[in-house]
């Protein structure tokens, strides 16, 4: 008995009236149907999305080899991005170490606290035309509102309402409308990374974290998985987790590199273990299995990925709680996501925010300030006083309160026209934070965070880094030259 429509073989058995065997030049049999090839462009599409996720939060999908069914769904709350236009994505790592066994925690020196909590928050633009990609990484120990729970660290969010939260406080954070939801566990990095054989970094100062057993000189490295991994996650570094988003978006390029290259496109089986390694990892909001990313990805390059770093206004913050924390430099931080939502270069200073030629004539002497005491603690508003006038600044009268008596943080308001002025004021105390108000002088309300007011120096602003213009780098700028 033969198979529905098979093919005659030229052998038949029975074939005439004597019961022998007949022999037929019968019909040459057709191969079997072959799938069509991708080509390189969908080839290379499909590494980039795998590459991208899986560094960007140190895991990867593919969407080649992957069904809706195959990635897993999560609830953040998304309404489903369109098929086509610019789309902002939250990229969340997700730190979860229930499913380890001890042998494993041991290797990854990573503890044995359950639960999950984010260890990793990105967000990425795709530009309308679906050219171009820009990363920002958001540091962890970003002190921010989150809704309905008061100021905490942003990595905080997560572990207080789940996805849906994460993505509320990302888009009050940011002024952005997240479109698109990206889950993952960190700790699939490990498999990406030895998929690939390895990857490529190159640190310019030494790393020695006891902790995670990572001990690198300065210079160019070649790491697995799990060297890989406590590389992207240490902060034994002098600017900690600043320190930290650098090496991530290295490690991000250089695999994105290594995905790209000849050697893994060209190896099928080399390229299905790097997509397939780690699909069970992925959790996506909404649910359609990342084909429409994949979509609008299919043009990108390692030039046109950039990373930007969120404008910094003080990276020693210390929060009511006694927590570490650092605090966006707020007015630059809402212009460079405005500018990336729009499509515009982040470090392309605004036009009409672009400095004067001329130095600023304001000076501490001619600028007035009514200082109040805006918490319980005794003596505040003096103190302060004492300290603003030995800056320059004018403070007559004697300080006032409020009728508010649990401001947690300091707060300079000021009226129409006294900007500039405010912003002087603002330097010389870090941590506060501007409002404009119906009043016409400048008002100080000190907090509970009881900021150090110190003399206004001369030059810019001293934030940490430049906060008028944003860092940028792309991909291509990121990898070791010698790689």
């Amino acid at each position: 008995m033969r198979d529905p429509g098979e093919e005659d073989a030229g052998v038949l058995v029975g074939g005439d009236a004597y019961g022998g065997v007949k022999l037929t030049p019968g019909r040459p049999r057709k191969p079997p149907p072959q799938p069509p090839r991708r080509s390189a462009k969908a080839r290379r599409r499909n590494v980039l999305i795998a590459g991208f996720l899986s560094t960007g939060v140190l895991v990867t999908t593919g969407v080649v080899w992957a069904t809706p069914r195959q990635i897993g769904t999560v609830d953040a709350g998304v309404t489903a991005p369109a098929s086509q236009g610019a789309e902002n994505i939250l990229l969340v790592g997700v730190d979860k170490r229930d499913d380890l066994t001890r042998q494993q925690q041991n290797r990854l020196k990573l503890g044995r606290e359950s639960g999950q909590r984010t260890d990793t928050m990105m967000v990425i633009h795709l530009s309308e035309d679906h050219s171009k990609v820009t990363v920002v990484s958001l540091p962890r120990d970003t002190w921010t509102t989150i809704p309905g729970k008061g100021d905490h660290k942003i990595n905080s969010a997560y572990q207080f309402g789940g996805p849906k939260l994460a993505k509320q406080t990302v888009e009050a954070a940011t002024g952005l409308q997240i479109n698109r939801y990206i889950e993952v566990n960190i700790l699939g990095f490990i498999d990406v990374v030895d998929s690939l054989g390895g990857v490529t970094v190159c640190t310019p100062v030494p790393i020695n974290d006891p902790k995670i057993a990572l001990n690198l000189a300065a210079g160019t490295h070649q790491l697995d998985g799990v060297r890989a991994l406590g590389y992207a996650r240490t902060r034994a570094t002098a600017r900690a987790d600043l320190d930290r988003i650098d090496r991530q978006q290295q490690v991000i390029s250089a695999l994105l590199n290594r995905a790209l290259s000849a050697d893994t496109l060209a190896n099928p089986g080399k390229l299905a273990s790097f997509v397939n390694t780690t699909l069970s990892t992925v959790k996506v909001d909404p649910d359609d299995g990342l084909l429409g990313l994949a979509s609008q990805l299919r043009d990108v390059s390692l030039n046109n990925v950039t990373f930007a770093e969120v404008p910094l206004a003080n990276v020693d913050f210390k929060s009511p709680t006694g927590e570490s924390a650092v605090l966006w430099d707020r007015a630059a931080a809402r212009d460079m996501f405005a500018k990336i939502d729009k499509d515009q270069d982040p470090a392309k200073p605004t036009p009409s925010a672009t400095p004067s030629s001329k130095p600023s004539a304001i000076t501490p002497d001619q600028i007035t300030i009514k200082v109040k005491n805006g918490t319980l603690i005794t003596g505040l508003a003096a103190r302060a006083k004492t300290a603003l006038a030995g800056a320059g600044f004018k403070v007559p009268g004697e300080p006032g309160n409020t009728t508010k008596k649990d401001y947690k943080k300091t707060i300079i308001r000021y009226g129409e026209d006294l900007e500039a002025s405010a912003k002087i004021v603002a330097a010389a105390i870090p941590g506060a934070e501007l409002r404009k108000a119906d009043i016409k002088n400048i008002e100080l309300i000190l907090g509970s965070d009881q900021p150090k007011i110190g003399k206004k120096e001369t030059g810019p602003s001293p934030s940490a880094k430049p906060s008028v213009t944003p860092t940028t780098k792309t991909a291509m700028q990121n990898i070791c030259k010698k790689q």
